[in-house]
């Protein structure tokens, strides 16, 4: 019986050690596919690019931005072409051109560009000639005393300058320590007819409509004061005066500084002498006589600019 049992028993043991070869075979496959799956999965993004045509590859980078460098069309050339005479270098008092200032023969005007820009500009802006003679007021942007002179900037419909953008340029130069600020001028910006000084930026025909301007030297090319209303001619405010010696900005500050003399009761002067700043109420169209051009009736450290009296 004990050899039979001892076979018995040794069957049995066969038996067992071939099931543990056989679990130790699944075992060691599942570990080998799972080890393959995970490096299969991780290699992927490595592999794919070499596998892919370079076609797919690059379809999935983004496209870059083309940018265009060349030179743009000129739109408002043609505004400015076939100019016969030069504009007067300031305005007229009440609405009435001065007949000293004689337009003379143009320069190349080279202040062009958008509202803002000056000499050196590579394209002149379109200028329309005529308006509707309707005008928009800008908003409030500019900031001063509560106390000051209530002013207000409108812009006639359709000269394409921004009600906002005039509005903060003309406060910014009443505002400027070399304009009459220093003495003692206030300015404070409003939109309704409270004020007391309204600067109209106008096409030259509604300009002259304005100013009543008569002369045929006059014609299109004026600015001037009309009592209470500061009148800019669009043309002098987006290229300034070919006899002034700098951008059209700085040329705003001179009309402005000019006409808003003419409302304080200064009247004009002329060049006190070779290489000197030419006075703000200087007729600077009239030629400069040895002096230099110059926007502002005071100096950077606050003597006012003056020239022997004009009869």
């Amino acid at each position: 019986m004990s050899e039979q049992r001892r076979a018995v028993d040794g069957s049995r043991g066969r038996v067992a050690l071939r099931r543990r070869r056989k679990q130790r075979v699944r075992l060691g496959a599942i570990g080998a596919t799972v080890c393959l799956a995970a490096l299969g999965t991780a290699a992927v993004p490595l592999l794919l690019p070499r596998l892919l045509p370079d076609n797919a590859s690059r379809a999935s980078s983004p496209e870059a931005v083309r940018t265009t460098t060349g030179p743009t069309p000129d739109p408002g050339t043609s505004a400015t072409r076939g100019a016969t005479s030069a504009p007067p270098d300031d305005s007229t008092v009440a609405g009435s051109p001065d007949p000293s200032e004689s337009p003379k023969a143009p320069k190349s005007p080279s202040a062009t560009g958008t509202s803002g820009s000056g000499k050196g500009s590579s394209s002149t802006p379109t200028i329309p000639a005529t308006g509707p003679g309707t005008f928009d007021t800008a908003p409030v942007v500019v900031t001063g005393p509560a106390s000051g002179t209530p002013f207000r900037v409108q812009v006639e419909d359709g000269a394409g300058v921004d009600p906002a953008d005039a509005a903060r340029q003309i406060g910014a130069i009443l505002n400027d320590q070399r304009g009459w600020r220093q003495a003692g001028a206030r300015f404070r910006q409003v939109t309704s007819a409270e004020a007391e000084l309204t600067f109209k930026v106008a096409t030259a025909s509604t300009t002259d409509k304005l100013c009543n301007v008569r002369q045929p030297e006059h014609i299109g090319e004026v600015n001037c004061r009309a009592g209470v209303n500061v009148v800019i001619n669009l043309k002098r405010w987006q290229l300034g005066s070919p006899e002034f010696d700098g951008p059209a900005t700085e040329y705003r500050a001179l009309i402005v500084n000019h006409e808003v003399g003419h409302w304080l009761g200064r009247g004009h002067l002329t060049c006190p002498g070779p290489g000197q700043p030419a006075p703000a109420m200087m007729q600077q169209i009239d030629g400069l006589k040895g002096c230099v051009s110059n926007a502002w009736p005071y100096d950077t450290q606050g003597r006012y600019l003056d020239g022997p009296a004009v009869p």
